[in-house]
């Protein structure tokens, strides 16, 4: 969900949902939850890089929107950019403790420090696979691959995808289970 793809009743409904969670209303902060959750897991997940990192990041992000929805000027910025700049700046925030927090051991301890991260081995494995998986992903049919790229990579939701392309639901999940099988199939060759 881009703030391109919304349409007006979209960006009016969502603003209502901020304006009500203002109020403390929390079903109004609900179905905010449900209709932006992907979008903005999608945000923290691209800078952390980590799931575990990015749910934590997450929680607060909607932690911070409860608190701050008085906050949002519907002059200054979109919803979903409000919404997104929130869960960037809190991603942004953890990477930099995180680093603050790698760079305060002493030197001293840098050798019985263990590098958790993969291997040469391990990263020209990942390389071959995603060199793999981007053929596979050729041989699919053009609305397959549009699909499950949409899907997986920007994170949109089946009902979402629906309707940016315009599309029965039905349709978007049958392409989409269709399109993994046959990318489970060409990876394992």
């Amino acid at each position: 969900m881009r703030a391109t793809d919304l349409t007006d009743a979209d960006r009016e409904q969502l603003r209502g949902w901020l304006l009500a969670t203002a109020d403390g209303d929390r079903g109004a902060f609900e179905r905010l939850y449900q209709r932006t959750s992907a979008k903005l897991f999608g945000v923290c997940l691209r800078i952390l890089r980590e799931r575990s990192e990015a749910e934590e990041v997450l929680q607060d992000v909607y932690l911070t929107i409860w608190r701050k929805a008085s906050q949002y000027d519907a002059e200054r910025a979109s919803p979903v950019t409000w919404l997104a700049m929130i869960a960037r700046n809190r991603s942004i925030d953890r990477l930099r403790a995180a680093q603050l927090e790698r760079a305060s051991v002493p030197i001293d301890f840098a050798a019985e420090l263990a590098d958790d991260g993969p291997g040469a081995t391990a990263l020209a494995d990942a390389a071959s696979d995603g060199r793999r998986l981007h053929d596979c992903l050729d041989e699919l049919g053009d609305e397959q691959r549009r699909a499950i790229r949409v899907a997986f990579f920007e994170g949109c939701t089946y009902e979402e995808l629906a309707q940016r392309s315009a599309t029965p639901l039905g349709t978007i999940k049958s392409w989409i289970r269709r399109g993994l099988l046959k990318l489970r199939d060409c990876m394992q060759r």
